[in-house]
């Protein structure tokens, strides 16, 4: 019994371990499409830099930046106050907005810290109620906001 778990244990430290060493182009390219977000590794820092046109450090761009497989490619996103890496939020519904309406009945525009960034909408209060004035982001195939995201170089 204990020759069995010592053995799945090595077993599974192998796994685990060459999977984290795998490199993201191959990662992708083995898996396809995952909408998981995981954070870049160092050799990544100037393809990184490259596409968003930055000069940030290693330790920040590796802290700051998540990768995803779409279509076998890697899709990188840096996260920042405004910058929202996850999924896109499509809804037509602002309960945050509704909130905020109720005590600024007709406002010019609703903070997105009272919608959240990840809506995909600018907002306004029109008697009492939020009214949405725009859609200021894409969102891509797999629910993303599109302008964060940007495809690194095969």
């Amino acid at each position: 019994m204990v020759r069995a778990c010592v053995l799945l244990l090595a077993v599974w430290a192998t796994c685990s371990g060459a999977a984290h060493a795998e490199a993201p182009a191959a990662f992708c390219d083995r898996v396809g499409t995952d909408d998981t977000l995981r954070p870049i590794p160092a050799e990544l820092v100037p393809a990184v830099n490259a596409a968003f046109h930055t000069a940030m450090p290693a330790d920040v761009a590796t802290r700051m930046t998540v990768f995803r497989c779409a279509d076998r490619h890697v899709l990188v996103c840096s996260v920042g106050a405004n910058l929202p890496c996850g999924k896109a939020d499509t809804s037509r519904v602002s309960v945050g907005g509704t909130q905020w309406c109720n005590e600024h009945r007709d406002a010019p525009f609703i903070p997105a810290s009272v919608t959240g960034h990840a809506s995909v909408f600018d907002w306004r209060c029109h008697d009492g109620r939020p009214v949405i004035t725009e859609q200021r982001f894409k969102v891509d195939q797999r629910g993303f906001i599109a302008e964060f995201w940007r495809r690194l170089a095969s």
